[in-house]
């Protein structure tokens, strides 16, 4: 079974959080990174990755996704700073 990842996203002014699903976290960021992702990454410009988890299937990862998408703001913010408190993008490390 593959692997998954549960990921959050934002754009340069860290106004937008966005968490998405994958289970090549690699090819997703250079998607992103290049503008060939989502309409919605597009529109909102979403090249930063804030944070990242790898889970054993990807089943686990989308019911991750699932609980992470009904948090407030705030919560998501701590999730991303208990691991990346600076808030640097954390993709240039994958490729």
């Amino acid at each position: 079974m593959k692997k998954g990842y549960t990921y959050i996203m934002t754009n340069y002014g860290r106004a937008v959080l966005y968490t998405g699903v994958t289970s090549d976290i690699a090819a997703r960021m250079w998607q992103y990174k290049n503008g060939v992702g989502s309409v919605f990454a597009s529109r909102y410009r979403l090249k930063y990755l804030m944070y990242y988890e790898e889970h054993p299937s990807i089943y686990l990862a989308i019911k991750r996704e699932k609980q992470i998408k009904n948090w407030h703001r705030d919560w998501k913010i701590n999730l991303i700073k208990s691991v990346n408190p600076e808030m640097k993008d954390l993709s240039d490390g994958l490729f």
